[in-house]
């Protein structure tokens, strides 16, 4: 006789999952290609038994039965397996014969997921169902006032500048006396944020690498790309593409070795650095490659051992202070570098940044200064501190901006924004309105995820397992198993289209504005919002 099931505490059912599998036995061949797609091990082939009971006419006659027994596929219900609702058994089944089924009624799930003691992870990203920047206006549109530019029909260049820029008269003076001026570069004013060689799979970073390349020399878009903290791989130090790369190190410090001893063989200087001092989805809190990632390809590239976690400190252990950070780091790494490249922090929005942007005004070597909002992300980030800590982006740049105003220095430090962008798909408005709000670029790294390549991580919790390298798409994954299934051509092509489509749709915005030569930057006059609080806030008009 089959032993009864065991009933415990934390038994799950397939309605407390948020997704269940449905299965059509009838159109199904068993040919397992769900099963062995399936990133997480959700489905397994089982084995069913059903019995049927007959019934005859009469009453003399007892019901009969009959056993038949089949196999097909069963979702297993334990929390470490559950189903992430990605989708690849329904792509890969030649018959529909299964897909995914969302239940959001279902929370028991929520509190099965510490196993081990050790809180659960999510792959970087938030559960919010809103966005400020999705509720912004263009309300100023110049019909006679201004010499209106129509985007369909006028050339004109969307272009930023990365470095310090010195008042003009200082400028002037220092140029005539041959003395040493901040290195400035003219690049586009839409950055691809730091995503390490690592975090991402080799043939993502790959594919962003000659998406970025063709965008430059093909179509004259000087777009950068920033590396994340993790290295890159030796031939890009030592490639004329180099100069559209801007490097980034942090807390650390991984990958830093091969960079400093490729100085030497650099046949171009990099388009900044940037020195990482916080993540907007994980303040206060470290990055975590974890160590399903970190292959001897890695391993080689970040200076450690394969096969183990490598955890980045919550911040930089050798300084204490703002003032000691600038001297160190910035005046250092514009050191190894002549003083010929940009050197500009990251931080995380938080309402120290206004402290941190008044130390970096002080100081003639910070180039800029990167704020990091609570949204977007897609690092390996606790769900605590995505969900409850940080800072918006949109009132934390515009705190920075306005502070820069007081002082009459708006034109000198550039100001980087990044942090849920396009995060409801409108990238170009939301890009726009942070310009206006006070920024000179701003970064993205999920929106080209989810753009280039693909990505089926949504803001209610589905898929996103980017941090424990089972991605079913590829992206986020270093086993070759999985990531061969990206093409780094297709993400390189798709990449070239999203800044395309974003060129067009950020020129019809800013055309109407009456400006053709120069970015709309703290033009706050030109927005609007119908939140008569976030208009207080921000220091935008109130629209009803």
């Amino acid at each position: 006789m089959p032993s009864e099931p065991v009933i415990t505490p934390s038994t799950l059912s397939l309605k407390d999952l948020p997704w269940v599998l449905d299965w059509d036995k009838s159109t199904c061949t068993l040919c397992g290609r769900c099963t062995a797609v399936c990133p997480v091990s959700a489905i397994e082939l089982g084995v069913f038994r059903k019995r049927e009971v007959s019934a005859s006419l009469g009453l003399k006659n007892k019901p009969g039965q009959s056993v038949t027994v089949y196999q097909g596929i069963r979702q297993r219900t334990d929390p470490a397996y559950r189903c992430i609702g990605c989708g690849m058994c329904n792509m890969v089944c030649p018959n529909n014969s299964i897909q995914p089924t969302s239940h959001p009624e279902a929370t028991t799930l929520k509190f099965h997921n510490n196993r081990g003691g050790q809180p659960r992870t999510r792959g970087g990203r938030r559960n919010d169902t809103g966005s400020l920047l999705d509720q912004i206006k263009f309300i100023r549109i110049s019909m006679l006032t201004d010499p209106a530019l129509d985007a369909g029909r006028h050339e004109f260049e969307l272009r930023t500048l990365l470095g310090r820029i010195l008042p003009p008269e200082e400028g002037m003076a220092a140029f005539a006396d041959g003395r040493w001026t901040p290195p400035v570069r003219e690049i586009y004013p839409l950055m691809i944020g730091g995503m390490s060689f690592g975090a991402l799979s080799p043939n993502m970073w790959e594919g962003l690498q000659m998406g970025v390349a063709y965008l430059n020399e093909e179509l004259g878009m000087p777009v950068r790309m920033c590396t994340g903290e993790g290295g890159c791989p030796p031939r890009l130090l030592r490639s004329r593409f180099l100069k559209y790369v801007i490097l980034q190190i942090a807390s650390g410090y991984f990958g830093w070795d091969e960079i400093i001893h490729a100085i030497p063989q650099m046949k171009e200087d990099p388009c900044a650095v940037e020195i990482k001092y916080g993540q907007g989805a994980k303040p206060g809190d470290g990055g975590l490659l974890m160590w399903h990632k970190v292959n001897k390809l890695i391993a080689a590239i970040r200076g450690v051992p394969p096969g183990v976690s490598l955890p980045s400190p919550p911040t930089h252990q050798t300084k204490y202070s703002i003032e000691e950070a600038v001297a160190k780091m910035i005046q250092s790494m514009s050191m190894a570098w002549g003083f010929r490249v940009p050197v500009y922090p990251k931080i995380s929005g938080t309402t120290s940044a206004g402290a941190v942007l008044n130390n970096l005004v002080r100081n003639p070597f910070a180039a800029a200064l990167a704020i990091d909002g609570e949204d977007g992300g897609t690092g390996a980030a606790y769900a605590v501190s995505m969900d409850h800590m940080g800072h918006p982006i949109a009132s934390n740049l515009r705190d920075c901006y306005l502070s820069l105003v007081e002082q009459g220095r708006q034109n000198e430090i550039p100001l980087i924004a990044g942090g849920g962008i396009g995060k409801n798909g409108n990238l170009a408005a939301n890009a726009a309105s942070l310009i206006m709000l006070g920024a000179s670029a701003v970064q993205v790294g999920k929106y080209v995820m989810q753009s280039a390549a693909g990505c089926v991580g949504s803001e209610i919790d589905r898929c996103n397992v980017c941090n424990i390298g089972v991605c079913p798409k590829g992206i986020t994954s270093q086993d070759p198993r999985v990531y061969r299934r990206l093409d780094p051509e297709k993400v390189a092509e798709r990449l070239v289209d999203t800044f395309v489509a974003f060129d067009v749709e950020l020129r019809k915005i800013v055309a109407p504005l009456g400006r053709s030569t120069s970015l709309p930057i703290g033009m706050s006059d030109a927005l609007g919002i119908s939140d008569y609080r976030a208009a207080k806030r921000l220091k935008i008009k109130y629209v009803v």
